[in-house]
């Protein structure tokens, strides 16, 4: 594997899975593999889980590792092809990335929509400048569209804890005072669809998600008919990714908030999320704190989707 940005790039899921298993028994398998070689993340936005667990997964594998934190650490970058420099931004991307190539062996970028331009967001302008001027394998520790290590976190997870073939996996919006980008989302949907679960999204109209990423999914606005008989409840905000109010919060209904009461519909449903979590706004105290909620151990396999990756892309160097 060269690169990673999504469900695309890791393959078979059977295997990917199998991987994980390796993994998670003996972390410290193949600490022979990363010897010698050096591995650059690059922060445009902060981070706690994936900062700690990539960087982890990266020694496990016996790798160098260096952060950079682009907001605290470094000039300030401009993005932008052709424009006159005369800001505040005193380097450009174009020359930025090629020297960071130079400093390692494999870059793992952090970089956010910014809601500004949906089409610059949705084409990844930031992660695919680091792929093509880099000259270095390139994975995405969350990009403007999508979240792919915390998506394959979450599959390990849901495999671990399932209790048919295909659980019936529910994504609900939730409400959030801050316009949240559509990356988790998108990126869950999109693993959700790869495996063959029986995926519903649920979410106020307007809250439409691309129908790229929405794929084989259940549709359903009626949010208590989509928890019933649900095995897992996946909570996310996010803001409208539709025209003319792309990247735009449209409600801040608590009816949406996980609760006691939603949950009782389900079949007896393990309660996830991403984390960070707005509680009693996303999640009530009572479902986080239940033994239903997982959001702990699906935090914990984020050290084991990043190990996998980092690890596949170690044996294509």
């Amino acid at each position: 594997m060269r690169n990673f940005t999504s469900v695309h790039d890791i393959g078979d899921l059977k295997s990917a899975l199998a991987k994980a298993k390796q993994v998670k028994e003996n972390p410290f398998a193949d600490q022979e593999l990363g010897k010698n070689k050096t591995l650059l993340m690059i922060f445009f936005n902060s981070s706690l889980r994936t900062r700690l667990s990539t960087q982890k997964a990266a020694l496990n594998l016996g790798m160098n590792v260096i952060v950079l934190d682009i907001n605290q650490g470094a000039w300030k970058l401009e993005t932008e092809k052709g424009v006159i420099m005369d800001g505040d931004k005193p380097e450009h991307i174009l020359e930025a990335i090629p020297v960071m190539g130079s400093y390692c062996d494999v870059i793992g970028v952090r970089s956010f929509a910014q809601f500004e331009n949906k089409a610059s967001d949705y084409n990844e302008v930031i992660l695919n400048q680091f792929i093509q001027y880099s000259g270095k394998p390139v994975f995405s520790m969350e990009a403007a569209t999508r979240h792919p290590l915390q998506s394959f976190a979450d599959l390990i997870t849901i495999e671990e804890y399932k209790k048919t073939e295909k659980p019936k996996v529910v994504l609900t919006w939730a409400p959030h005072p801050r316009a949240l980008p559509q990356a988790v989302p998108n990126s869950f949907a999109e693993w959700m669809n790869a495996a063959g679960y029986e995926f519903v999204i649920t979410h106020p109209k307007g809250y439409e998600l691309d129908d790229e990423f929405v794929g084989k999914a259940v549709v359903e606005y009626d949010k208590e008919k989509a928890y019933k008989g649900a095995d897992f409840i996946y909570a996310k905000n996010w803001a409208a990714y539709q025209d003319p109010n792309y990247g735009k919060i449209l409600s801040t209904d608590r009816a949406w908030t996980v609760d006691t009461e939603k949950m009782a519909l389900t079949n007896n449903a393990y309660f996830m999320h991403c984390l960070p979590v707005r509680r009693n706004m996303i999640v009530s105290d009572e479902v986080i704190d239940s033994p239903q909620s997982i959001v702990i151990p699906e935090a914990a396999n984020r050290v084991v989707s990043a190990q996998v990756v980092l690890k596949e892309i170690l044996l294509g160097l």
